[in-house]
């Protein structure tokens, strides 16, 4: 494909990556910018773009404008999230004039063969100058928004659910209308795709989450270490659920049948009161760690007990890069492709996942071939330059309909 002159927009900096978004954020713009392709980037975050943001972006961005975002206690947030006909997540990031008005600016300053627009939550402040302009443009849906916002409320307070019910109305209303304005959807997973699909104007292409195999590939896994890995945000309520349901469920189990082994979070955003709520010594609360192949290679399986989220999981697939034996709910390996006994131990209620690790504590030898498979898999698939290729494809189907129009004009 001959170079295209992108403008993509995100509602976070994809540096640091502390987050699943954010690794694929960035290693899609690395793997886009080392094609060619000259990319704007225009962010709204809550953090400012500092000399390190500045200089992991430098090299594959040609110009990075971020604007910052209204904090959640702003008292325009508190209102807007109340009485706006949008759902909570989009007023916290819409609603934004000065983002409007730079898309705006960028959009009349030169043609752009791409605009990309990442989450629907994120889309509200440039609606009206797309529509203007009457630019088309590729949404991309790391999740299924409404199912995952869905998936949280149970958690509400009780006084809140009335509130939690019109929120997930609101939700599904605006995912919709989003869906239907795009000129094409991304989904992460053929399963998102199919769920999107319902109101999108033509089916979502599907390009899927990928892995740093060469960062990877000298991780070494340490079977003796009696360790079990879990690596999230937690600013992202599966994640949140993930580790609170292992401590109250699973691992009161797993100890009873490994006295020995030990429980090591890291992870952005870990939650303080954790370490008061369980002070077990065999937990090791690490939080955000800058360089993931070394605490992997101090671990000897990765557990991920994800109930619900959505998309493909980048903490799973790293860790299956990694060749650490994983177990996992069926809901974490979504959209990985995954072979149950194979690549992975895959179950889903405590007491199987409880027997599953330990049964990887036990037999090392059947573990590291395990994650020798794991390995394989995720470097015949999940490389990040072939989820560029799918992506690029994506961009071809657009350009292919905008040629067909001026033709038509």
């Amino acid at each position: 494909m001959k170079p295209l002159r992108i403008l993509l927009t995100m509602p976070y900096l994809p540096w640091p990556i502390t987050s699943g978004g954010k690794a694929r954020e960035y290693h899609l713009l690395r793997a886009l910018a080392q094609r060619g392709h000259e990319i704007t980037l225009l962010v709204q975050a809550k953090t400012p773009a500092d000399a390190d943001v500045q200089a992991a972006l430098a090299p594959w961005v040609k110009e990075l404008i971020v604007l910052p975002r209204r904090s959640l206690k702003d008292p325009r947030t508190l209102w807007r999230a109340a009485f706006s006909p949008l759902p909570l997540l989009t007023t916290v990031n819409g609603h934004a004039p000065a983002l409007a008005r730079q898309l705006e600016q960028l959009l009349a300053r030169q043609h752009w063969d791409i605009v990309q627009i990442e989450h629907s939550y994120g889309y509200q402040p440039f609606e009206a100058a797309l529509q203007r302009h009457r630019q088309p443009f590729v949404l991309v849906e790391h999740n299924v928004e409404s199912e995952l916002g869905a998936a949280t409320y149970g958690k509400w307070p009780v006084w809140a659910r009335p509130f939690a019910r019109y929120d997930q109305w609101r939700g599904r209303r605006w995912e919709q209308h989003v869906l239907g304005q795009a000129s094409l959807v991304v989904a992460v997973t053929e399963s998102d795709a199919h769920k999107l699909g319902a109101w999108t104007q033509r089916p979502p292409h599907v390009v899927t989450n990928g892995a740093d195999i060469q960062g990877f590939a000298g991780v070494q896994p340490d079977p003796a270490s009696k360790r079990v890995l879990f690596v999230g945000n937690y600013e992202y309520a599966p994640n949140v659920d993930a580790v609170e349901w292992a401590m109250e469920a699973i691992w009161p189990r797993l100890w009873a049948l490994q006295p020995e082994a030990r429980f090591v979070v890291c992870g952005h955003a870990l939650p303080p009161a954790w370490r008061q709520r369980w002070t077990d010594p065999r937990i090791e609360w690490r939080g955000y760690v800058d360089h993931l192949p070394t605490v992997q290679s101090q671990s000897a399986v990765f557990l991920a007990a994800l109930r619900f989220g959505g998309g493909s999981k980048l903490k799973v697939l790293e860790a299956l890069a990694a060749s650490l034996p994983v177990v996992s709910t069926t809901e974490g390996l979504s959209g990985l492709g995954v072979t149950a006994g194979e690549q992975a131990m895959v179950a889903d209620n405590a007491e199987a996942i409880a027997q599953a690790v330990s049964h990887l504590l036990d037999h090392p030898e059947q573990a590291v071939q395990m994650g020798l498979r794991a390995r394989a898999h995720v470097t015949a698939r999940f490389d990040w330059q072939a989820c560029a290729t799918q992506l690029e494809a994506a961009y071809a189907a657009v350009l292919a309909d905008a040629g067909r129009e001026q033709a038509c004009a």
